[in-house]
């Protein structure tokens, strides 16, 4: 194993450790190896590990008034959907539901995604999330997000009291 230290490891202050090296858990155990160590962080709920969750592919453009967000949710009822949008960033989260149950072995080819997924894009331009708008169409979704105008001026009468 290389001494020197990763870009990540000079950045957080962590250190690499191989199969052999010794873990010291604490001065009242025993040193552990890296494997008996994360089972134990794992058995002691440091690890808790949720199911990996799926990333939504993405086409994020502009037109001269919104930013327009399309993925493909196929398979995916409306209800299922959850988007989230703030001024500056938008989160799409659902979950495709398989309703079939087949034997690994009968399987030729097993490429399509079942279970929870999300993303969550950090928006190019500020947006009015009111005015916001979502569209499915045969398993798109389109996503109209209008911008603010930051140019628009209003002006304002006095009153007197």
């Amino acid at each position: 194993m290389s001494n020197k230290k990763s870009f990540f490891e000079r950045l957080t202050g962590s250190m690499r450790l191989d199969e052999d090296e010794v873990f010291e858990t604490s001065p009242k155990e025993p040193a552990l190896n890296k494997t008996a160590a994360l089972s134990k962080m794992k058995s002691e709920g440091w690890l808790d590990e949720d199911p990996e969750e799926g990333q939504l592919t993405v086409d994020v453009y502009q037109t001269p008034t919104e930013i327009v967000v399309q993925t493909m949710v196929a398979g995916v009822r409306p209800d299922d959907l959850s988007i989230s949008i703030t001024r500056d960033m938008i989160t799409i989260k659902g979950k495709r539901e398989d309703s079939r149950v087949i034997q690994e072995d009968n399987y030729f080819a097993r490429e399509l995604y079942w279970g929870s997924f999300s993303r969550t894009i950090s928006l190019p331009a500020e947006v009015e999330p009111e005015e916001a708008e979502a569209i499915e169409k045969h398993g798109l979704l389109t996503i109209k997000l209008p911008k603010i105008d930051k140019e628009k001026k209003a002006s304002v009468k006095v009153k007197s009291l």
